[in-house]
């Protein structure tokens, strides 16, 4: 008898260098002059990506919803997300402590790196009416949070999934220790910022 040998693969994570990365490692030098850095670790770094959808009204009327969201934020981001539940009951909102009121992912290292990637240079662009982020989105503690209104823009929603739409609230948090600094930091990672 033949022996057959089956050659195996190597499944192992392969490094990827992101542009975005590169421009987060020249910070330091881009931003020593402006804010009196002595040391590289006094640079503002990215810690996460957190994106998260609402769907506590939507929920009422679907129970299947989150599921349906879940799915969807899985495919964008390449990572498991999961609901979260109200901390506080508001009886405006007829919400109790435990409901179901939204869905929530973060993503932090090599797939916070390809989420920014992919959403600077392929979601962004190909969102309708695009002219920018407003500078007043970036908060005083050095984190920037801005809305998408229709989660179809990103490119890994195919066209049979076009029905339910929703938006996202997507914020990236920084170790920024003020506003101005931030925002330089997220002009040099490459934040399309509205011009005034």
């Amino acid at each position: 008898m033949t022996e057959t040998r089956f050659k195996t693969q190597d499944t192992r994570h392969k490094r990827v260098n992101y542009k975005a990365e590169e421009k987060i490692s020249k910070a330091f030098d881009l931003m020593k002059a402006d804010f009196h850095y002595k040391n590289k670790l006094q640079a503002p770094r990215l810690l996460k990506i957190s994106i998260s959808v609402a769907t506590g009204r939507a929920m009422k009327q679907d129970r299947k919803r989150n599921e349906l969201v879940i799915d969807r934020l899985t495919k964008i981001t390449g990572q498991k997300a999961v609901e979260t539940k109200a901390k506080k009951a508001i009886a405006s909102f007829k919400t109790r402590i435990g409901d179901k009121i939204g869905v929530a992912v973060t993503v932090r290292g090599p797939r916070m790196y390809a989420f920014l990637e992919k959403l600077l240079n392929v979601t962004l662009p190909r969102t309708k009416d695009f002219r920018g982020i407003y500078k007043k989105s970036v908060d005083s503690v050095g984190n920037l949070t801005f809305g998408v209104k229709e989660h179809t823009v990103f490119q890994e929603i195919k066209d049979e999934e076009l029905k339910d739409i929703f938006g996202m609230s997507i914020t990236l948090v920084t170790t920024a220790k003020s506003k101005e600094e931030a925002t330089k930091f997220f002009e040099i990672i490459g934040i399309p910022f509205r011009k005034s």
